[in-house]
């Protein structure tokens, strides 16, 4: 119970690597603001969830590219747990399209979610982090950005503008004790929407380990950047991806 007494807020929470984030910190002993975006039905599940284990939670719908639905959350999270200790931006969108057929509002709706969106979350989070005298904000990457992806050049830009987001935070937000951090995960496990389509077949051909991540593994790795035993950790990418990607 390394985390007991904190707060964490985890966007995009309602499914798939979201989810398994939430439940694990909350194993680890925190309380959960589980963030969606449109399905309450979702986020409320997760939420039930993560009271059965004990835990507090608040389902908050927020559109995290919109800035008065970010700080309409954070007042909740002040008013109902009185700060938070760590903020994980998992949201994203995922689409599939050729670069020569992508238009620019598809580009921008893609950065607005997993770029902007992060960009957002972290300007309105910061505060209350320093109120509580430091904090964890954790980024969730992709494989894609690192090795290439046809028809994904919207999310692979958004991604590395993530990690880029994460390494310069990192050494602004040391002074206030502030870790900043990104995990990408490679091949998981996970149900995809009709929008994504199929999971690219490079991404799953050839992984060392010889299948795909859970969405667990990649929670494990986030729990640990959240609490005391990753203390000495920050701006990094932890690749999580069965050895597909060599750092």
């Amino acid at each position: 119970m390394s985390l007991q007494g904190k707060v964490a807020l985890v966007t995009g929470a309602g499914k798939n690597i979201g989810r398994a984030i939430a439940l694990e910190l909350a194993r680890g002993g925190a309380d959960i603001v589980v963030n969606g975006r449109g399905d309450l039905a979702a986020v409320q599940s997760v939420a039930a969830e993560i009271e059965a284990l004990g835990r507090r939670a608040l389902p908050v719908l927020a559109d995290v590219s919109e800035p008065e639905a970010v700080a309409a959350m954070m007042d909740k999270v002040a008013e109902t747990f009185g700060g938070l200790d760590i903020a994980v931006s998992n949201a994203g969108l995922r689409r599939q399209t050729p670069f020569q057929q992508m238009s620019l509002g598809e580009w921008r709706e893609i950065l607005s979610v997993a770029l902007d969106g992060a960009f957002i979350l972290c300007r309105a989070v910061v505060p209350l982090m320093e109120a509580r005298g430091g904090g964890s904000i954790i980024a969730l990457s992709g494989i894609s950005t690192h090795v290439g992806t046809p028809n994904r050049c919207h999310v692979s830009a958004s991604k590395a503008g993530l990690e880029g987001l994460m390494r310069a935070l990192a050494v602004e937000l040391a002074p206030l004790g502030i870790r900043c951090n990104s995990v990408a995960p490679g091949a998981i496990d996970t149900v995809r929407g009709a929008a994504a389509g199929a999971l690219p077949g490079m991404l799953v051909q050839g992984v060392p380990l010889a299948r795909k991540g859970m969405p667990e593994e990649i929670a494990a790795v986030v729990r640990l950047l959240a609490g005391p035993e990753g203390g000495y950790i920050t701006g990094q990418t932890i690749h999580v991806n069965g050895g597909a990607f060599l750092t």
